[in-house]
């Protein structure tokens, strides 16, 4: 029994108790959500096939990614099947593919999801706590408050990461080449910059996490007074969480929309600048190998012959 509170003792979770229960949930959220996701890519790609450049969102059941395609017909994505369906999609992947199959792409997506998870339920965690310790126990918007503000933490400290994986899926970097685009980033747009994808995911995830956090915090309140517990067991939980997830999915739909939208526009800008600015150096060192006279001719591909041409003109004048 607690002296104080004349109830029975709560026992402490640490902080590193609360890294690694967080961490471990989310590799066994991954690990069962990850395989639906493939089989839905799967049979969008048999509908629609993904061209090289094209990109797609992979969720690991923690994370959206924005994954851009491979040239090749060896990537998981491309691989070929005809199923007609998720049951008949799901059984064709394993007696073809493997079982391992069902986890294509999860790896690389888990080096920010899982650092993202720990980021934000031990900061919830912390932040109730605390919120809890000044302003009592029974304030309603102390979840609200912790789950806005440990979701922009999250958000916040992998959005740079998340952008920087996106572009290095659309052109193999090395660590160099990696360091040389950050420093040019940050040359032409500030460190801000790094943050570009940062409004459209905050869009979604800010009203979703206020409104998860406070809906399961009510509804655990409300069971283990209908339960007659002091302390939420398992089955508590588990459903206070499924029912509000649903809840603030449902209620976020159209900022996951945008969201969505908002992420290809921005990775088809960055892709098309690419590009540009490639097409911009093919013609400086086409003009610095064929002279600055030439420049009046690089129109179309006939003038480029006619240049070529009279390069050959002079050269047999001099001869």
């Amino acid at each position: 029994m607690d002296p104080e509170t004349g109830g029975p003792e709560i026992v402490k979770v640490t902080p590193l108790q609360q890294m690694l229960a967080s961490c471990t949930g989310a590799i066994l959220t991954s690990l069962m959500v990850t395989p639906l996701d493939v089989i839905k890519i799967r049979l969008q790609a048999q509908g629609n096939p993904l061209s090289k450049g094209k990109c797609f969102l992979y969720s690991n059941g923690l994370m959206d990614h924005l994954c851009v395609c491979e040239e090749g017909n060896k990537v998981w994505y491309k691989k070929p099947g005809r199923f007609q369906g998720t049951s008949d999609a799901f059984l064709k992947i394993i007696r073809n593919e493997g079982i391992k199959s069902l986890w294509s792409g999860l790896p690389p997506t888990l080096v920010m999801a899982v650092p993202a998870t720990v980021i934000y339920f031990t900061s919830y965690d912390q932040l109730t706590a605390i919120l809890r310790s000044k302003l009592g126990e029974n304030e309603t918007y102390i979840p609200i408050v912790a789950g806005i503000v440990a979701r922009l933490g999250a958000v916040t400290v992998i959005s740079p990461l998340e952008l920087i994986r996106t572009k290095m899926q659309s052109k193999k970097f090395s660590y160099k080449e990696l360091h040389q685009f950050v420093s040019k980033k940050v040359s032409e747009g500030g460190w801000i910059s790094l943050w570009r994808g940062w409004a459209p995911t905050v869009l979604r995830d800010v009203p979703f996490s206020a409104m998860y956090w406070y809906n399961y915090e009510v509804l655990k309140k409300w069971l283990c007074e209908k339960s007659d517990l002091y302390e939420p067991t398992f089955m508590i939980n588990f459903t206070s969480g499924a029912l509000s997830g649903s809840f603030a999915a449902v209620a976020t739909l159209p900022f996951d929309v945008v969201k969505t939208q908002k992420q290809t526009q921005l990775w088809m800008y960055e892709s098309h600048k690419t590009k540009n600015n490639i097409c911009k150096f093919g013609r400086s060192l086409f003009l610095h190998s064929h002279g600055q006279e030439s420049e009046k001719f690089i129109s179309n591909k006939s003038d480029i012959v006619k240049i070529t041409e009279e390069k050959k003109d002079r050269q047999g004048s001099c001869n």
